[in-house]
């Protein structure tokens, strides 16, 4: 199964800032890329049902930088882990370009999360001991992209975060900031079109969360990069299109917003050196 993709292609350009992540058809520019209907997910505890989601119903545009918000226990993450394909609703509808992800054996979902989603987590998940370009190249590695083509997407998905120069440096040579964009690049190595951003800057401070959360927003407008956060801060949230709040696994809030941060060059001036 491949989504309604023309191409995929990753590139930079040559001041190494323009990440190409893949190019949507035009009969799907407007077409929901999330779509979830009464999705509900129930863990059993012994002789006690726990229901994580209960009837969730929701869209999410391609090209949206939706933050997910709620308290510890109220369903964001599990949502989340169905999203990222990694878990299957008890009930209800999950599509991903009009794919019914319920209906996918464990290697078919498998085989779509390598492809299509790329993750980053808040503790960076990088291999010590491998450096950066080698971090990079694992999905690739996993995946069934050709040899010949891992270094230099993983150099040009480097470049594309403001790593150029660094890419053989090893995680503990390189500050916090320039860890997460180096799991930025491994999430987006594999050109997908769905990011899932668990609380990326939750380890970081508030500067360098900014700088991060700028480069967050430049790849999802100038890529058209459907960006799906879960975060428990409200300046984080500022930066989303769309604020989407779970409580008690149903959804209480759901708020469109202007990015309260503005344009980033044109409210702060040019963008910091990489963190």
């Amino acid at each position: 199964m491949r989504p309604p993709f023309s191409a995929h292609v990753l590139r930079c350009n040559d001041d190494s800032t323009n990440l190409q992540v893949g190019t949507p058809r035009e009969d799907t520019m407007n077409s929901p890329l999330i779509r979830v209907h009464d999705l509900w997910k129930i863990y059993a505890l012994g002789d006690v049902e726990v229901e994580a989601l209960r009837g969730v119903t929701l869209d999410i545009q391609a090209g949206q930088l939706v933050a997910i918000m709620g308290a510890s226990g109220s369903g964001k993450s599990t949502f989340m882990n169905i999203l990222g394909c990694l878990d299957r609703p008890t009930r209800g509808t999950y599509q991903l370009h009009g794919t019914d992800i319920s209906g996918l054996t464990a290697d078919e979902r498998a085989t779509l999360r390598n492809r299509e989603v790329g993750f980053v987590f808040q503790s960076f998940n990088l291999i010590a001991r491998t450096s950066a370009v080698e971090n990079v190249e694992l999905p690739l590695y996993y995946g069934d992209t050709p040899l010949a083509e891992q270094r230099p997407r993983a150099l040009a998905a480097l470049a594309a975060v403001g790593l150029a120069g660094r890419e053989h440096h090893l995680p503990n040579q390189l500050s916090g900031g320039q860890q997460q964009r180096v799991a930025i690049a491994r999430a987006l190595v594999t050109q997908p079109s769905l990011l899932l951003a668990d609380e990326p800057t939750g380890n970081l401070d508030s500067e360098t969360s900014r700088e991060i959360m700028q480069l967050v927003r430049r790849l999802n407008r100038e890529q058209h990069l459907t960006v799906v956060l879960v975060t428990h801060e409200v300046d984080i949230s500022a930066w989303a299109d769309r604020v989407i709040t779970f409580r008690d696994g149903r959804v209480v809030s759901d708020v469109q917003q202007e990015m309260r941060h503005g344009d980033a060059q044109s409210r702060r001036g040019p963008e910091a050196a990489p963190a």
